[in-house]
């Protein structure tokens, strides 16, 4: 957008310049806008205009998912979710298995590396959500410690 001050015969005038379009052009002047038809034809730049399509995630696989806890709700304590996408390698705790802090509960394969998952907190399994090669997303929760 480029951006003019005019005076004509004495008057002031702030003038925009908004878009240009073939030989058509889209003016703003002190805060009215106007189709402006030109009589030459106006050179377009070398550039190209981008215009760019609304982006939408596809990596959900519903809808629409709560990922964080509710106000009022535990935050999540116990509650252990895979920290990136990938497959789970070996599950290395059972239901029922008490956990100490730093206890490997599960090794997940991302990007051809192997990622432990450690236990945040003391307690035990009460819940196992995977198993050996399953798929997993961000966020997804793997097993519940209590």
């Amino acid at each position: 957008m480029k951006k003019y001050k005019l005076t004509i015969q004495g008057n002031n005038y702030d003038v925009k310049i908004i878009d240009i379009e073939d030989n058509v052009a889209e003016v703003e002047v002190n805060g009215t806008l106007y189709k402006v038809e030109v009589d030459k034809k106006i050179e377009t730049s070398k550039t190209p205009r981008l215009i760019r399509s609304v982006a939408v995630p596809s990596t959900e696989s519903v809808p629409f998912q709560h990922k964080t806890s509710a106000p009022g709700a535990l935050k999540g304590i116990g509650h252990i979710k895979s920290p990136l996408p990938g497959t789970i390698l070996i599950v290395h705790v059972k239901a029922g298995d008490s956990v100490k802090v730093g206890s490997k509960l599960i090794t997940l394969e991302a990007m051809k590396m192997e990622n432990p998952i450690h236990s945040p907190v003391d307690g035990k399994v009460v819940e196992i959500f995977v198993d050996t090669g399953d798929v997993v997303q961000n966020g997804d929760v793997l097993l519940v410690v209590q």
